[in-house]
């Protein structure tokens, strides 16, 4: 297990640091989380620098990287901020269905656009009453001629309403087999007729933003189908480990941000005639949160090692996840209680590290789905 990084490796990290540094910048993030838009800008420039094109193979434009080189720029994307990084992981790990379950005609069709920049992709899984029982949506398709006629709502649908979005829709298609697999999988623009687009206000994550769908007799052709008939559950399966440690490696990027800005601050804020991190109730709290860094950021370089070496990895994925998530919450709130008040400033970028730092441990699987499955993999029977 080498978790050196190549020279092209260090190179793509270097640039990515640089670009977010001086082209993207921590103005530009505010403002978008202040008026919740969608970064436009960002995305443009991501996909002219190749950055969308990393893990897609060579023959549709990509540059056949693997899962060392994603978590590579989650984590660098997201030192400007976690919600950051989800913006563009949402569309890579999407799309990369398509490579997995598409047809060529699909693969020739979607793909170099996507990795142009000129379309993205969300993803359409929860329901009011399917949450982390996923196969229990009961959102439905019905064959009528060449089409399916969807209904149904969603709900928690990330970047559904960005512009010239292909919405991958998961849909009941056969009512009479186990929940599981009677699932299909729908490739559906978000500007198609019946469909509705309403933005759920949060907490936080102001900047990717989440949607409610409510879908009404929407006409889906049946070439748009990903996978097959009642092949939905694969789909789901297939890149979810990628997914997942995509979005540990943006929480650890996050979160080494969060520790940089409590270290400045406390080498800098002055009280009883001394710096605050002279303190040992400071100074142990930085010392924490640097060892905890630490163990999240091995965790998830060693799960995306696992993946790149082609081997099972559910249990590595999910050990790096869960820690990543709940450090990331961790560190923001103890970044918050560092900085006291201006912590609490909406001037101050603590406060939206923290906001974001809440959906953390419930994306992507709550902490408790993660649990059972490390406890499964560990041969104990969860139910």
């Amino acid at each position: 297990m080498d978790f050196k990084f190549t020279e092209e490796q260090e190179l793509f990290k270097d640039t990515i640091s640089r670009v977010m540094r001086n082209e993207v910048t921590m103005d530009y993030v505010r403002q978008c989380d202040e008026a919740g838009e969608y970064p436009y800008k960002f995305y443009e420039k991501a996909a002219d620098l190749g950055w969308i094109g990393l893990p897609f193979p060579k023959e549709y434009g990509g540059f056949d990287g693997n899962a060392i080189d994603l978590i590579i720029l989650a984590e660098e994307i997201a030192r400007e901020g976690y919600d950051l990084a989800m913006a563009l992981g949402l569309t890579i790990f999407n799309a990369l269905s398509i490579i997995h379950h598409g047809t060529s005609e699909q693969k020739q069709f979607y793909i170099p656009k996507v990795i142009k920049g000129e379309i993205r992709f969300s993803i359409s899984l929860t329901e009011p009453g399917a949450g982390s029982d996923a196969a229990s949506l009961r959102t439905e398709a019905v064959k009528s001629g060449d089409c399916y006629v969807i209904n149904g709502q969603k709900v928690f649908s990330s970047g559904a309403h960005a512009r010239n979005n292909i919405i991958k829709l998961f849909v009941r298609t056969d009512k009479t087999v186990k929940k599981h697999k009677g699932i299909t999988t729908f490739l559906v623009p978000s500007d198609t007729k019946g469909v509705t687009i309403k933005k759920t206000k949060t907490l936080g994550r102001n900047i990717l933003g989440t949607n409610e769908l409510f879908l009404d007799n929407v006409e889906v052709p049946g070439k748009n189908i990903l996978g097959g008939l009642n092949k939905g559950w694969e789909v789901i399966l297939s890149t979810l480990e990628l997914e997942r440690i995509y979005g540990a490696a943006a929480m650890v990027g996050n979160s080494q941000t969060i520790l940089d800005s409590a270290l400045q601050y406390a080498q800098e804020r002055i009280q009883f005639d001394q710096p605050i991190g002279s303190f040992q109730a400071i100074a142990h709290m930085l010392s924490d949160m640097q060892t905890e860094l630490d163990a999240g950021r091995f965790l998830v370089y060693r799960a995306a090692w696992n993946i790149s070496q082609g081997k099972p990895s559910s249990k590595e994925v999910s050990m790096a996840k869960l820690y990543s998530s709940e450090m990331f919450a961790r560190h923001a709130a103890m970044g918050l209680q560092i900085m006291g008040a201006y912590g609490y400033c909406m001037e101050y970028d603590m406060q939206r590290y923290f906001r974001n730092s809440r959906a953390a441990t419930i994306v992507a699987g709550t902490s408790q789905i993660h649990r059972t499955i490390i406890a499964r993999a560990m041969g104990l029977k969860v139910s």
